[in-house]
């Protein structure tokens, strides 16, 4: 008898078999440098599985979130982990209790940028939102971790935030990252600095200017204002 994570998963397992496409799966794997195998499905085909499944079982309940997200995390398709972002997502709301040594185990398992941003930008954040005493406990270590992509998502759990975001904290984080080698740790401080921007363009423009971030983090910190028309050295910028 399957366990009962693996006996609800089971019918859209089936399904994501069904509809693998060796040539497609190929040139997905390539797209992510030969990470990780496909079954081939693209995003549209993908959702439209998942929907369909959703629509004939149910969400998991919560009791049973946390086991679906690792059944589908250990299978070797990229899909299945794509999947479990996206199941996470949406029940990690319901969770009485912060999941976020959950989401801590998947940031530094089978990670690249297309898991951990999700991961890092939406569901932590999320959950730092909601119970800001797991922030508290977690993110010193996130911020000093040897594992580099604990260390993104510390850059990035603010992206939704907005005129919520902890501005002090960020600017910390991203000094304390500034120096690092790291395309991943560059692009994540471009980015964030980017995304904040677009609350307080003042900050991002004063403090690019007087701190020796790398070209690329603040080419990308500066990327949307420039694309408004607004020159970093245009005095309108700092009103």
């Amino acid at each position: 008898m399957l366990e009962p994570a693996a006996a609800y998963l089971a019918p859209l397992l089936q399904q994501l078999e069904a509809q693998a496409n060796p040539v497609e799966a190929a040139a997905m794997a390539r797209y992510m440098r030969d990470q990780f195998p496909f079954y081939g499905i693209k995003t549209p085909q993908r959702r439209l599985l998942v929907r369909q499944f959703l629509d004939a079982h149910g969400r998991p309940p919560p009791d049973l979130l946390e086991p679906v997200i690792l059944n589908l995390w250990q299978r070797p398709q990229r899909e299945c982990q794509y999947i479990a972002v996206g199941l996470l997502e949406k029940g990690s709301k319901r969770l009485p209790t912060p999941a976020i040594p959950l989401v801590e185990q998947l940031i530094i398992t089978k990670s690249w940028w297309d898991t951990v941003d999700a991961l890092a930008g939406g569901i932590a954040g999320e959950q730092f939102h909601r119970f800001p005493e797991s922030r508290e406990a977690v993110l010193p270590h996130w911020r000093t971790s040897d594992n580099m992509w604990l260390r993104r998502s510390a850059i990035l759990f603010q992206l939704g935030y907005k005129a919520e975001t902890d501005a002090a904290l960020l600017l910390e984080i991203v000094q304390e990252n500034r120096h690092s080698s790291e395309f991943f740790i560059q692009k994540a401080i471009g980015w964030a600095l980017r995304e904040y921007s677009k609350t307080n363009p003042n900050l991002v423009v004063d403090f690019v200017q007087r701190s020796q971030l790398a070209p690329l983090s603040q080419r990308e910190a500066l990327k949307w204002l420039g694309k408004k028309g607004a020159s970093t050295d245009d005095p309108d910028v700092h009103r």
